[in-house]
């Protein structure tokens, strides 16, 4: 089992623009990356609050003893009601690594990885919600079908839906590798250096835990949490999450619409909420060569604007 290599730390930290006495939320924890550099730059009255729904992620920042350390066992689509617990209208920051952790890529009992045999489960929170073998075995060949085609974006959906409903006819599919074999003999045709499995893993995780669901509830959070010079920060590691990341700021780095013909003073326009900062950040190629889970990642930071 190795040890998890945050991806983007300095760069995602630096962006932050961290204030010695401000407040910030890690919206997912992880193993401690960013939290622990973030608590290196903060003084003895800032204040880190960190998320994450992977229990085994919470055990993890109990063992950080720091007083300015809050962390909260919940989704970061509860970003707002977390804050209000712990007794603050506003933070300064927000940042948000969307990637998977090695621990969990690398656990089997977990079933993130078809690279080790272990029950087909998951769920980034293991106390609730169908495991990715109960969603196979009751959702129908359509539902399994495009489930695949939208999270995954594979272009084989069709006949891996088919094969892992023939398959369960014979028994239960809730074996990580049982399902990879299952789809390699599915696939008709294979990208280089990429197991024919890969997009589909990917596709039933994101559907389990409503992973780009969770993004869209949580991003206009961060415009009523966040106070005016505060900086979001997100990291995203596929196309479907950034381009909710890429589309959100811009939408709200913007003007907001009004009906055409009517006439407004130039003062009386809708002002933008969030200032875009800088251009999209991507992982230097020393550091893909360091960590190749690094290879996708992709870093985009807004401002927001003072009311």
């Amino acid at each position: 089992m190795c040890s998890h290599q945050t991806v983007l730390l300095e760069e995602a930290v630096e962006a932050l623009r961290i204030k010695a006495d401000g407040v910030y939320v890690d919206g997912t924890f992880g193993r401690g990356g960013h939290s622990r550099a973030i608590l290196a730059r903060l003084g003895s009255s800032g204040k880190l609050i960190a998320l994450d729904r992977d229990a085994m992620a919470i055990a993890a920042a109990m063992e950080i003893a720091d007083p300015r350390l809050a962390a909260v066992h919940a989704q970061f689509g509860a970003l707002r009601e977390v804050i209000r617990r712990a007794g603050k209208a506003h933070v300064d920051g927000v940042l948000l690594d969307l990637g998977m952790s090695s621990p969990q890529l690398d656990a089997a009992d977990r079933g993130f990885s078809f690279r080790f045999d272990g029950p087909l489960d998951m769920r980034m929170d293991t106390s609730r919600g169908q495991t990715a073998a109960q969603w196979l075995e009751q959702s129908s060949e359509r539902e399994i079908r495009e489930v695949i085609k939208r999270y995954g974006e594979e272009r084989f959906a069709k006949q891996i839906a088919r094969a892992i409903v023939a398959a369960r006819s014979r028994g239960p599919v809730d074996r990580t590798r049982q399902l990879a074999e299952i789809v390699a003999k599915a696939v008709p045709a294979r990208e280089p250096h990429q197991d024919p499995a890969t997009r589909t893993f990917q596709a039933i995780r994101i559907h389990v835990n409503q992973e780009l669901e969770e993004l869209a509830l949580m991003l206009p959070q961060c415009l009523e949490v966040l106070n005016g010079g505060g900086r979001l920060v997100v990291i995203s590691f596929h196309s479907l999450e950034d381009r909710i990341v890429k589309q959100f700021m811009r939408t709200h780095s913007q003007p907001g619409a009004l009906p055409a013909r009517l006439p407004v003073r130039a003062h009386e326009l809708p002002k933008p909420r969030l200032r875009l900062i800088g251009k999209p950040v991507f992982p230097s190629r020393a550091e893909i060569a360091a960590n190749p889970r690094a290879r996708s990642a992709v870093m985009r930071v807004a401002e927001r604007i003072a009311a």
